[in-house]
């Protein structure tokens, strides 16, 4: 970790989120195709045998629909997983620029980075706290994004409903819930693909934001031997 003491080096940050962007609309993606598997289940209508989890710890033997469904799924997983490492490194640079450019320790100590995401009850709005607290940093003279609100609100949604990036169902029992009734599933998926979108466009603002404001700093910092006011390449 950096030392908290003084402020890191400036991070280029366009290459991380440009990253960032990619893998939120790999994750916007494959949540598409799963909503693309969720209708098909729907209109296909449960089998004679009934849901893939028949109770007791049996279940049947899977068709080919309910089994390109279990692929589908396994690859959103690693989509989201993949967009999850992306976005949280992205944050982490945005966040460091935020501390230097505004000389300030930010309200959000680092363990939040990760724990605001997962802690209960603090989850509903410590990680949308933190990017104000980068924007608000980096630009205190700029309103925030409305990408923000809409990136967050579409999250909660997400998240809260029963089927959202936070919750544990078994591919079986979203496949018997996709047979029974598909409404709750696909407005699920809608949210998670609107938070993937305007996820990117906060990305994309944030960053725009900093770029805009690193060479000014830079130039007013010209020549001063203090560490963490350089450009890092790193």
């Amino acid at each position: 970790m950096n030392d908290p003491a003084k402020p890191p080096a400036l991070r280029p940050v366009q290459g991380v989120a440009h990253v960032a962007v990619a893998a939120l609309a790999l994750a916007g993606a494959a949540w598409a195709a799963l909503a693309m598997w969720h209708i098909r289940l729907a209109a296909a209508g449960q089998p004679p045998s009934g849901p893939p989890e028949q109770g007791g710890g049996r279940h049947r033997p899977l068709n080919a629909l309910e089994n390109a469904y279990h692929l589908v799924s396994s690859l959103a997983g690693v989509a989201t997983a993949l967009c999850a490492i992306a976005f949280l490194a992205w944050l982490w640079s945005v966040r460091d620029n935020a501390r230097t450019l505004s000389g300030q320790h930010h309200r959000y100590a680092w363990p939040w980075v990760y724990a605001g995401w997962v802690v209960p009850i603090a989850n509903l709005w410590v990680p949308r706290g933190i990017i104000a607290d980068i924007h608000r940093a980096s630009a205190p003279d700029e309103r925030l994004p409305h990408a923000v609100n809409w990136w967050w609100g579409l999250w909660l949604v997400g998240t809260l409903t029963g089927t959202g990036l936070l919750h544990a169902e078994t591919a079986d029992t979203v496949i018997a819930r996709a047979y029974t009734d598909v409404s709750p599933l696909l407005f699920v998926d809608a949210a998670v693909v609107g938070t993937a979108v305007a996820g990117a466009l906060m990305v994309r603002a944030v960053t725009a934001v900093q770029q805009k404001h690193m060479p000014e700093f830079l130039r007013q910092t010209a020549g001063s031997k203090t560490p963490g006011i350089t450009l890092s390449n790193s």
